[in-house]
């Protein structure tokens, strides 16, 4: 594989709603570029994107996949090299996706001919937007039953504006579609369904000439209206000649003023090469956004750095994603940044403080890798086996440091608590699970200090399930799912006072201490507070600290349900020692018994953690989704809209929250999303207090009996 240069380079995600032909279409261009000798079928688990077993199982891409084809235009004779990254298209994958556009160029947005713009395409959107790439939406799928091209592309410019302006016209639907007008050469496409994907070109057909040439005088109008040149000219002849529309459309998708449309069926291979052509001819080199911005400090910290996307830069790199491979060991997706990667070379990291040897650097098609001498600035590669790197780290030479921010994923939406089923699978737990963390930002595993329960969280249950299907067949760790405990508290609501006795005789020496206390409610977030009120030493001075642990021992295991008690103070205020028979112990267990004497008289109570929650949803969504917060004892904090959406702020209870990701997703048929945060403890109401409490009686009496 020879190294290609940056400006014969072309970094391009491809996106879109699940189902919308991604991999296809991915997999048409491999075939048609002859990388690859079959037009496989994802179905069959024969695409080169889709190679994960848990993908080829499900039939759906989960992870991001990096492939290239090499293809030349006729305006373009030197082979140009064409980074494909194939992206999971269902909302529970979508961090994916938005990881890899890091290191994309410009976009294709699938969009099915069928069902028209969906939710993901609104999200693949406003990545695009915010990584500010170019975009290209590809109306695939035209093969199908009531596939309609014009309908679907009038609801695209309904969604994303008037700048979605068609560059080619289909010829045919469903069962008849055939090929496109070309819109900018005024020619006919021609293909053979199943086809090597290459192209017969002839003139336009005699029915549908009278639309193409309607079709292209408006895409002459959109190029020339932000040209003040092309626009004086269209003025002039009222028209523009071929090249000067090519050179203004060129501009203007670079600018990110228009954004081509055009059909295809990635499926059918019909449309490939001109849509390879397309992005040769169009789409921005990967040196042509001129510079990249660092900064002094990791996380995006510090004063900023610029630095030319050149050869001629000190080399930098930006790893985007990280695979554990079964065999190959911990693989690097990266971007150089700048400078020329070469192989075999010894550069630090700038996040880890350490240096790594990039021994086989590679370039990839799905999970086959090909050794290259060098990467040029632009380029994407992978290399296998560096010891500390991780994905969002930056990489270089240590003349020059610099830090490209992290890739900033949202949340996680579900917890599930996770449980080794067999001690050997406890013993590999820890260990797979750091693997997998490797390799999927968006996930969080931590142990709840307080319910002692280990969480792993996620995007929504399947994302979850595919972590526990992946742990067991790639680490042979088994792990049962269930949900997660809510972290009650419980506190007092009035004050109290009570003496705690201990007095034991043995024989021998024996055991006494007696410790007096007052207990008093304080405001929620306070924890506990212990106050020495001794005087005249009733208490010698070295046993007061052994009171104060055994109240908070007994604090900690709790009085009503067995969950910690908070936010109030104890006053140790008098008690009596033995000269002989006093210690520690006996005044630790004296205080551990004045707490549960006071707990009696202290009106307890449970306590449950609320959570700030904003919902995003389109507007007509929001009436369910207030009812349905209203229905989990949700309070409505206000609302506000964001475009076609609507935010909906409101404090829920956390044991309200456990399944609300599913509940989103049926009320919103997929097309919400949410964000929550821990905000305060507050008061569990009577009725679901009482039920808690004899949960956690019955479930102790159970522990109990299990034990006997």
């Amino acid at each position: 594989m020879k190294a290609y240069s940056g400006e014969l380079i072309r970094n391009v995600g491809v996106t879109g709603h699940g189902d919308t032909g991604k991999t296809s279409l991915v997999t048409a261009f491999l075939y048609t570029a002859g990388q690859t000798d079959r037009l496989g079928r994802v179905d069959d688990g024969q695409s080169l994107t889709d190679y994960d077993e848990e993908e080829i199982e499900r039939g759906v891409s989960i992870w991001s996949a990096l492939a290239y084809a090499e293809w030349a235009t006729p305006s373009h004779t030197d082979k140009v090299k064409i980074n494909l990254i194939d992206t999971p298209g269902y909302n529970l994958f979508i961090n994916d996706t938005k990881a890899a556009l890091v290191a994309a160029d410009s976009s294709l947005i699938l969009v099915d001919a069928v069902a028209g713009p969906e939710v993901v395409t609104g999200k693949v959107w406003d990545y695009a937007i915010e990584y500010e790439l170019p975009r290209v939406f590809v109306l695939n799928k035209m093969d199908r039953d009531n596939a309609e091209f014009d309908r679907v592309l009038a609801a695209c410019q309904e969604q994303f504006g008037r700048a979605v302006v068609p560059v080619a016209l289909p010829i045919g639907s469903a069962a008849n579609f055939r090929g496109l007008i070309d819109l900018i050469g005024m020619k006919a496409w021609l293909y053979e369904p199943d086809g090597p994907g290459k192209a017969k070109i002839a003139d336009i057909p005699a029915e549908q000439a009278e639309a193409a040439k309607k079709a292209h005088e408006a895409l002459v109008e959109m190029v020339a209206e932000g040209d003040d040149k092309l626009m004086e000219e269209f003025f002039d002849q009222g028209a523009l000649p071929e090249e000067d529309l090519r050179r203004g459309l060129r501009a203007a998708l670079r600018a990110r003023r228009l954004h081509p449309a055009l059909p295809a069926c990635g499926l059918r291979n019909i449309g490939s090469d001109y849509l390879l052509n397309f992005i040769v001819d169009y789409l921005p080199s990967a040196v042509e956004r001129g510079e990249t911005t660092g900064f002094t400090q990791p996380d995006g910290q510090g004063e900023p750095l610029k630095r030319n996307l050149a050869d001629s830069e000190p080399v930098a790199i930006f790893v985007w994603k990280t695979l554990a491979d079964p065999f190959a060991g911990r693989l690097s997706y990266f971007k150089v940044q700048s400078g020329v990667l070469k192989n075999d070379a010894t550069i630090q990291s700038f996040t880890r403080g350490a240096n790594e040897r990039f021994q086989h650097i590679s370039v990839t098609q799905g999970k086959q890798h090909s050794h290259v001498a060098e990467l040029h600035a632009g380029d994407l590669g992978v290399v296998g086996k560096l010891k500390e790197t991780l994905t969002g780290d930056t990489l270089g030479d240590k003349s020059a440091p610099l830090h490209y921010p992290p890739i900033k994923l949202p949340p996680p939406l579900i917890s599930f608590a996770v449980e080794p089923r067999t001690r050997k699978d406890e013993e590999k737990m820890s260990q797979a699970m750091h693997k997998i963390l490797e390799e999927d930002p968006s996930l969080r595993y931590g142990r709840e200090e307080q319910t002692r329960e280990f969480l792993l969280s996620g995007s929504g249950q399947q994302h979850i399930e595919i972590v526990v299907s992946k742990l067991k067949k790639r680490y042979g760790v088994e792990l049962t799912l269930k949900a997660p405990k809510v972290p009650y508290r419980e506190t007092i609501r009035v004050r109290a006072q009570a003496e705690g006795k201990h007095k034991k005789q043995t024989g021998g020496r024996g055991q006494f201490g007696i410790a007096r206390i007052k207990m008093e409610p304080l405001p929620r977030g306070q924890g506990f507070e212990f106050v020495d009120d001794i005087f005249g030493g009733a208490i010698p001075r070295n046993f007061i600290p052994s009171v104060e642990k055994g109240i908070r021992a007994a604090a900690e295991r709790g009085y009503l349900a067995s969950y910690p008690v908070v936010d109030f103070r104890v006053t140790l205020y008098d008690g009596q020692y033995h000269d002989v028979d006093s210690s520690d112990m006996a005044f630790k267990i004296a205080g551990s018994l004045a707490f549960k004497k006071s707990m009696e008289q202290a009106r307890p109570a449970l306590l449950e953690p609320i959570m700030n929650v904003e919902v995003y949803a389109p507007q007509e969504f929001s009436g369910d989704l207030m009812g349905d917060i209203s229905a989990r004892r949700g309070r409505i904090q206000g609302m506000e809209s964001r475009g076609a959406n609507t935010v909906i702020k409101a404090r829920m209870p956390m044991a309200e929250m456990l399944d609300f990701a599913t509940a989103l997703t049926s009320l919103t048929q997929a097309r919400g999303s949410y964000h929550m945060e821990f905000a305060h403890y507050d008061f569990v109401p009577h009725e679901i207090e009482q039920k808690i409490i004899a949960q956690a009686k019955a479930a102790k009496e159970a522990e109990v009996e299990e034990e006997a």
